[in-house]
């Protein structure tokens, strides 16, 4: 839309709109024309300016994590900038480590998977499966009992008993029991 003032070809950016004895009065004027006219007294900066200069240097400040700097591994050293320059973790306990930095990356680029979804040993006879199994089922007893589900929460309680007995009673480390948590 170009600027309502004769002679001036520059595209309005400035819109007004007035109800003057119940009609409505509208001007659309170039940033130039608006400023000479007294529309507008103060521009603000422009969307692109308030990004340049404002928001994108704290992002890229945040995203740098001016204190991440300081985090390092206890077991080589490692630290979250060096992984980042050079895309490699020094040793296992750097996963401890950094896992709040590598959650999100670890999950970006395993297309949001967040648990192994592969073929499993034939040795372990399926106990990692069950393993897995049982503890989606207490994430999912906790959850229905939170939401006040509890008819869902004894049918989930009473598989994860059947999983825990086929497992000879094993419930894995830090499991709570499938009776944690119910109500009668």
């Amino acid at each position: 839309m170009k600027c309502d003032n004769e002679g001036c070809e520059n595209e309005a950016t400035v819109h007004e709109v007035v109800i003057r004895n119940g009609k409505k009065v509208e001007r659309h004027q170039c940033e130039q024309c608006a400023r000479s006219t007294g529309m507008i007294q103060h521009v603000s900066p422009s969307a692109h300016e308030l990004l340049a200069k404002v928001i994108l240097p704290q992002a890229k400040e945040i995203a740098e994590g001016a204190g991440q700097k300081r985090i390092s591994c206890p077991g080589c050293g490692m630290t979250i900038a060096r992984f980042r320059q050079h895309g490699l973790l020094g040793c296992a306990e750097c996963y401890t480590a950094f896992a709040q930095q590598l959650g999100p990356l670890i999950e970006r680029a395993q297309e949001g998977a967040t648990a192994h979804i592969g073929k499993s040993p034939k040795r372990t006879g399926g106990d990692a499966a069950r393993h897995n199994r049982a503890a989606a089922l207490r994430r999912q007893l906790r959850e229905a009992v939170s939401a006040e589900e509890y008819e869902r929460a004894a049918r989930i309680r009473d598989e994860l008993r059947t999983i825990e007995n086929a497992n000879g009673g094993r419930r894995g480390p830090h499991a709570p029991s499938a009776d944690a948590g119910n109500e009668p």
